[in-house]
């Protein structure tokens, strides 16, 4: 998952799926009626669906880090990962019919993976750690 091509790690361009399907859960959650309760659930699934390349890539991301940065990033993946599970949670939640307690979860899920992209962001821009030295050597 690691790629000299871009300049920089995939990661951050992965977290915009992941996180786009989940914003517009949320927003379809709070301005929308029932006629929004499918295609809420289908980005919450998609969303799910996207975090698994998402979460691989900063993976290998995190393996190559050490010190401060290592341990930021031990939290930024807590942090996602507890997303994750409130969206799956959301997810199981609309599948049953509970879409009330969907929506929760995925409020709450929202609120918990920005607090891990300022993490990740903090990470990527100002530690520079989603840079690629070798493509930045070779320019």
């Amino acid at each position: 998952m690691h790629t000299d091509v871009l300049g920089h790690s995939i990661h951050p361009s992965l977290t915009d799926v992941t996180t786009g399907c989940w914003l517009g859960t949320t927003l379809l959650d709070l301005a929308g009626r029932s006629e929004s309760r499918r295609g809420a659930a289908l980005l919450a699934g998609l969303g799910v669906l996207a975090s698994v390349p998402t979460a691989i890539a900063g993976a290998a991301d995190w393996s190559d880090l050490s010190g401060s940065e290592r341990r930021i990033g031990a939290v930024h993946a807590l942090g996602a990962d507890t997303a994750i599970f409130l969206f799956a949670g959301s997810l199981v939640a609309r599948l049953r019919g509970k879409h009330r307690k969907g929506a929760k979860l995925a409020l709450a899920g929202n609120l918990v993976i920005a607090a891990a992209g300022f993490l990740g962001g903090h990470l990527a821009l100002n530690r520079g750690t989603a840079r690629r030295d070798s493509f930045a050597e070779s320019n």
